[in-house]
């Protein structure tokens, strides 16, 4: 009896993109620039610590007495970036894409219907009476572990950020790039590769599926 040469079969494969600085911009830098509150405008590209960045938002938000309907009003004249649409439809014509985002339900669900309703895992804001009072974290380092989770399931993953709060996804995946990153983070963190076109991100990721 012939022996059958067995072919091991290609991995399965997810893509986890970040959201803000990579499809859509900036949402605390939109409000920033809405209100003239330039403390507003500092993100994870400028603060690796997540909890202290957002309780100075907090605090800021009180101070001034931002609403969420003024959040809100921001988010709806936002667009994704320019291109965003087009990569992320040619992406997902070859795997699936997951976003995996330190922002939170309020703030994507409209950005996600400009952008085809890609799966997102994110937090939650508390909003009391309009005010935002304090925010949950869906679970912390949600990214990492989202990374992990997919690669116990047997997935290849490869993920894309931006930001401080990105590089531990980007370490946990396959491979990891950086798409638009400061300067000082991929001097920090240089074994991911840096990307700043969609095309080149986009040859980057399927080059590493």
């Amino acid at each position: 009896m012939c022996a059958v040469t067995s072919h091991p079969s290609p991995p399965q494969t997810i893509v986890t993109l970040d959201l803000e600085g990579v499809l859509v911009p900036e949402i605390w830098i939109a409000v920033a620039e809405r209100t003239g509150i330039e403390a507003l405008s500092r993100t994870t590209r400028d603060e690796p610590d997540y909890d202290a960045l957002m309780r100075g938002r907090l605090a800021i938000l009180g101070e001034h007495g931002l609403t969420m309907s003024t959040i809100a009003d921001v988010i709806g004249g936002l667009k994704p970036m320019v291109g965003a649409c087009e990569f992320l439809d040619a992406l997902r014509d070859r795997t699936q894409v997951v976003i995996l985002s330190d922002t939170f339900e309020q703030f994507g669900a409209p950005l996600m219907r400009q952008l085809g309703m890609p799966t997102i895992l994110c937090h939650r804001l508390v909003v009391a009476d309009d005010r935002v009072v304090d925010y949950r974290l869906r679970m912390p380092d949600q990214k990492r572990h989202a990374v992990n989770a997919f690669k116990s399931l047997r997935y290849r993953v490869v993920s894309a950020g931006d930001s401080y709060n990105d590089a531990a996804m980007l370490g946990a995946a396959d491979a990891g790039f950086w798409f638009h990153a400061p300067a000082a983070i991929v001097a920090e963190f240089p074994e991911f590769p840096a990307t700043d076109t969609y095309d080149d991100l986009f040859e980057a990721i399927v080059g590493a599926l």
